[in-house]
Formats: C-alpha cells, structure tokens, sequence
C-alpha cells in the first residue's frame, strides 16, 4: 500500500488523495444571502449529518488553496447566521456544476445556472426550486480548523425546517432513493449517481445476537472461494445450524448429492456452491450456512 505523510506532500496533492478515499460524499447546495440581502449558491461536499435530536448537519467551507481566500458562503453566513442546504439530485447537477463557478461576489448563482429561488418559511435566504428537498438551517457555531490554504471552517447548522417533495416519497411515507435519485462527490471530476443498481440493501438486524467470524468451521475462514462479503454474510447468521437440519439438506438437495458423490475437492466445491446462494439478488444465508456446514457433520457421521 501507499504510504502517505499529509506533512510531506503539497496540500492539493494531499486534498485529492482525500477526496479520493473519502467518498462518495453527500452533496451541499448551499443558499445564503449576504448582508444586503443578496442571494448565493454553492455546493460543498465536505458534507453530512450528525445528529437527529437536535437535527444537526455540518458542511465546511475551506480556504482556498491557489491563494488562501475565503468563500462568499462562508462571508454571508457570518453575517447573517442562516443558510438552507438544497440536496442535488441528477436532474440539476450539471446546473449545481455551473454554481461552481467563482462568480464575482454579488453575482446571484441562481441567474447564473438558471435555477429558481423560491421563499424560505422560517430563515432568509431563498431554496432552490428544483431540488427534492430543502433544510433551512439556523447556524449554531463556525469552527476554524486552520489558517492556511485547505483549512475548513465547519459550519454546524441546526434544521429548523425541513421540506421534501412528495415525489420521491413512497406509499409508507418514506424517501426512496431511486425516485430522490442523489448525487455524491468523489475524487476529481467524478460523482456516484445513488438509484438504480447503485443502490442495495444490507439486512443485519442489530439487536439480534449473531455468530460471528469465530464461530465458522476453520476451511470458511480460510477459504480460497468464499469473498469476505459471503464470510460476512455467514457470520452475520443468528445460530449455526442443527445437525438435523444439515443432514436433511444432504438427502434433499441434488446439487450436495453430485458434490458428494463426484469426490475431489468437496469442500472447495461447497463453497462454491454456498458463493452462488449468497450471490443471489436476494442472499439464501441459512441455506448456504447449513452448505459451509456439511463437512462438520459429516466428519462426526
């Protein structure tokens, strides 16, 4: 592996690297006003939330590298202590590129890309239309991290109200991520586009003791097929499975018969065989733990 020092190479070098291992990111559509009420747009990708009771959210503004500047955001909401983050989906992100833009300061973003400020009900500055959903935000504190080009400000913003278009809700009243269709920061010119096949689902309930790692037979933990996804998946199961259970698969299943039958390498060929269960669309992780599991009880046999 690469070993980096940050005190060792130049700052946008280190920036990339960064952005590049950190990611994908959420993006912030950040609209702010300055102090004679003019509007501002930016996005911001060092961005996230961090806590739901009180809604908390932080993104930061940083230095700028080429000469160590300030940004307009950064200027308007020490002045006026509001912002609201818009959330870019793919229908505006090459118009949130064009906001991008180190326009002079004044200069309203929102003419520039072509995007529509619409009033905001409990801060100043305007929302942007077109996005799929808004947070007006009251800013609660503005950390400096540094004094030098790249340093951040953090900016911890606390959600006073939140609107979400009833478009990208489901029948249950939740946010589908295929209908909100986000996009997220990579490293350089890249961005992630978070609906379609991007999107799956991980199931491990929490409150539910599993087996874990040291639990499976040591040829799992070994094993020169099985990923560290599928061993993740197996360790992930709430109880090994019952002899019984094992030996009733060996009987009724014809593609453990062939394995047995064929000789060779039976192991390998099981775990191949569990690899395809857990592979599917949806995972079949008892079954293919009661798979992994067949040399065990055969071997007591």
């Amino acid at each position: 592996m690469l070993h980096i020092d940050p005190k060792a190479i130049a700052t946008r070098d280190l920036h990339q690297f960064i952005l590049g291992t950190v990611a994908p990111r959420p993006i912030a559509f950040v609209s702010t006003i300055d102090a004679e009420g003019r509007p501002n747009l930016a996005p911001y990708s060092f961005f996230n939330a961090f806590s739901s009771n009180p809604p908390i959210v932080v993104f930061s503004s940083n230095r700028r590298v080429t000469d160590n500047t300030t940004k307009d955001t950064l200027h308007n909401i020490r002045a006026t202590g509001e912002a609201v983050i818009n959330m870019v989906n793919y229908a505006i992100v090459r118009q949130m590129a064009v906001c991008s833009v180190e326009f002079p300061a004044g200069v309203s973003e929102f003419e520039q890309s072509g995007l529509t400020p619409i009033p905001s009900e409990v801060v100043r500055p305007p929302r942007v239309k077109e996005s799929p959903a808004h947070l007006e935000c009251k800013v609660r504190d503005i950390i400096t991290l540094g004094e030098h080009g790249g340093a951040g400000h953090l900016i911890i913003c606390e959600v006073v109200c939140l609107h979400i278009s009833e478009e990208v809700v489901d029948e249950r009243g939740r946010i589908d991520p295929h209908k909100i269709d986000l996009m997220g920061r990579l490293g350089r010119a890249y961005y992630v586009r978070a609906s379609g096949d991007a999107v799956y689902t991980i199931v491990q309930p929490v409150t539910k003791m599993v087996i874990g790692y040291p639990s499976l037979p040591e040829h799992v933990r070994h094993s020169r097929v099985l990923t560290g996804n599928h061993i993740g998946l197996l360790a992930g199961l709430h109880e090994v499975p019952t002899r019984a259970q094992v030996m009733e698969l060996v009987e009724t299943d014809a593609r453990v018969r062939a394995i047995l039958d064929q000789g060779g390498d039976v192991i390998e060929a099981l775990h191949r065989y569990a690899a395809e269960l857990l592979d599917r669309k949806v995972p079949e992780r008892e079954k293919a733990g009661m798979v992994v599991w067949i040399p065990e009880y055969l071997k007591q046999a």
